[in-house]
């Protein structure tokens, strides 16, 4: 396996538990007194590699898209792992 193929296989590992996460807290949402994901978590699960299923999860399932700080953080999320891929594919 190469280095690539290693890390894509990474990002989609954690692009699916973060989708999860993300259906967990919209499932959540809808029920009243159910135990909610941490926004922090959402984040953090983001930043760490699941930056796809972040994405996919608030506009598929349209989870946290009106909060503002909440979509600038994924944005941000995104931009950095986009700068670390520009990083490894350039040398």
């Amino acid at each position: 396996m190469s280095l690539i193929e290693g890390i894509v296989g990474f990002y989609a590992m954690m692009s699916f538990i973060t989708l999860g996460l993300y259906a967990w807290d919209k499932r959540a949402a809808k029920q009243p007194g159910a135990q909610r994901v941490r926004e922090r978590t959402l984040h953090l699960w983001a930043f760490a590699g699941g930056v796809g299923g972040a994405l996919f999860g608030q506009f598929w399932l349209r989870h946290k898209t009106r909060h503002t700080s909440f979509a600038m953080l994924t944005a941000l999320a995104c931009a950095v792992h986009a700068g670390l891929w520009a990083m490894l594919l350039a040398g």
